[in-house]
């Protein structure tokens, strides 16, 4: 599916999360939205050269996963270690396979570093869905997938024994966009969003005598707001907090003496430290 973006010349391309690698490492698409892993296995399968490639920008904060090694409970597999030269089902082949072949290179040598992969002699069984069953199913004696709470893995009988890596999702973009300006203007948006949604303004009233001890709690990203009142014994404050300290924080404003403590969640910024102007 494609939607026309009205007042930028942007059109929004809807493609599974694991194509999207491809899209934006080719330079087909300017900026993606996909997961940490996706961009592993793309690149464990393609190695980035001069004319592809692409950077990740922004962490979105949100989806988190774990791209694990299971096997069934009462399996006599305790590490990953022991299920080399074994079948493994996944989604995941290149990732898989370099782990493996990484755990194979220890074994032969222990002093060899472990990012330096050989060819893995576990056999690596490509299935497109529904991993999870392929242990009871006799197609593999141990899994490579995601896992978020874990209950899928727990009903079908499936315990972790290894993290091959950890997941979120991420903004990329291509190392060749055809577009910088207009690139810039929308990471900056998604970036400005991603951190308004990460921090909450609290707004409160000090006496300027204990005005020391509140802005110990409330430093803010860069330093507190503090403005005066009509009243000189007191003071208005500012500050940015984090959204899961919030409730934390006003607690302890409140026992330090602050009153009229509010919680103000903003619906966007234009946040970033980064040098210049370019993503």
């Amino acid at each position: 599916d494609i939607a026309l973006v009205k007042n930028h010349l942007i059109a929004l391309v809807f493609l599974p999360a694991a194509d999207i690698p491809t899209f934006v490492g080719e330079g087909r698409v300017d900026l993606g939205i996909t997961g940490k892993d996706q961009i592993c296995e793309y690149e464990a399968l393609k190695p980035p050269t001069k004319d592809t490639g692409l950077k990740e920008i922004i962490d979105l904060q949100h989806g988190y996963c774990k791209l694990q090694v299971q096997v069934p409970k009462d399996s006599p597999f305790k590490d990953a270690k022991d299920l080399i030269g074994h079948d493994i089902s996944t989604s995941f082949p290149g990732l898989t396979r370099s782990y493996f072949g990484a755990l194979e290179a220890q074994l032969l040598d222990p002093n060899r570093d472990c990012n330096v992969v050989m060819q893995s002699k576990t056999k690596i069984k490509y299935l497109g869905g529904s991993v999870e069953a392929s242990c009871k199913l006799g197609v593999a004696d141990g899994i490579v997938d995601l896992v978020e709470s874990g209950d899928t893995m727990r009903a079908a009988g499936l315990k972790a024994i290894a993290t091959v890596a950890e997941s979120n999702a991420v903004l990329i973009r291509s190392e060749h966009p055809s577009n910088q300006p207009l690139l810039n203007k929308i990471a900056r948006r998604i970036d400005g969003f991603v951190a308004a949604h990460q921090y909450s303004l609290c707004i409160y009233n000090i006496p300027r005598s204990l005005l020391a001890e509140a802005t110990r709690i409330t430093p803010g990203k860069r330093a507190p707001t503090i403005m005066p009142l009509d009243d000189p014994d007191w003071v208005a404050v500012s500050a940015m907090v984090e959204m899961k300290k919030i409730s934390d924080v006003m607690d302890d404003l409140a026992n330090c003496g602050a009153e009229d403590v509010f919680d103000l969640n903003p619906n966007n910024s234009r946040y970033t430290t980064r040098p210049g102007n370019d993503y």
